[in-house]
């Protein structure tokens, strides 16, 4: 690619992140509904020319950061088994673990339209995001004593299960490090569960 293509190809693209910022800025103030284009051009310190070059309207603006943010978390979902045609749970590192790294470098975001009165179906769209890539790309072999194990509902629990890891992370402040949350996710998934005990020794 020549100079002079490259050039607007940058231009372009600063100005699309531009406009994302601003709209992210401002949905951390307000609701998506109360957010003006005017505002957003305004902080993205651009015209409603540049705006409509790139965005028929603010929801397509939206759409876009969903699916950047979409992309990037698809991205680090599959890294522990990227370029793998198996892999064992219990044989993984959890440096490979990337979902909580690409989490806490967009903190900021995740914090934003995890916001219920910001976008209040995000975390459903993050969970049919994640379920769906799962049934794509991952089949667990059977032994005897999962084989009468519903795979789709294996998922479905395993996916909520990650979600509410990560949900609980963020809302409570990132109170440990992206290492700390990928090794006790591995530990937790792969700890087999024995005798539970009551710690009132029984219920009244």
């Amino acid at each position: 690619m020549s100079d002079t293509a490259a050039k607007p190809d940058r231009r372009i693209a600063k100005s699309k992140q531009a406009l994302k910022r601003a709209l992210l800025t401002l949905l951390a103030e307000k609701d998506f509904q109360s957010v003006s284009i005017t505002e957003i051009v305004r902080l993205a310190d651009c015209n409603r020319g540049t705006f409509y070059a790139h965005y028929e309207h603010k929801d397509a603006l939206l759409a876009d950061v969903i699916g950047e943010v979409t992309s990037g978390l698809i991205e680090a979902f599959r890294a522990p088994y990227r370029d793998k045609a198996s892999f064992h749970l219990d044989e993984l590192p959890y440096t490979s673990v990337a979902i909580f790294d690409h989490i806490y470098r967009n903190a900021k975001l995740y914090e934003t339209l995890l916001n219920g009165n910001v976008l209040p179906n995000f975390r459903e769209q993050m969970f049919r995001t994640l379920k769906s890539v799962s049934m794509e790309d991952l089949y667990v072999a059977p032994d005897e004593s999962s084989s009468k194990i519903n795979t789709e509902l294996q998922i479905i629990y395993q996916t909520h299960a990650l979600l509410g890891l990560t949900d609980h992370w963020i809302r409570e402040g990132f109170p440990y490090t992206p290492e700390y949350m990928a090794e006790q996710l591995l530990l937790i998934v792969n700890r087999r569960p024995g005798k539970v005990v009551l710690k009132h020794g029984g219920m009244p």
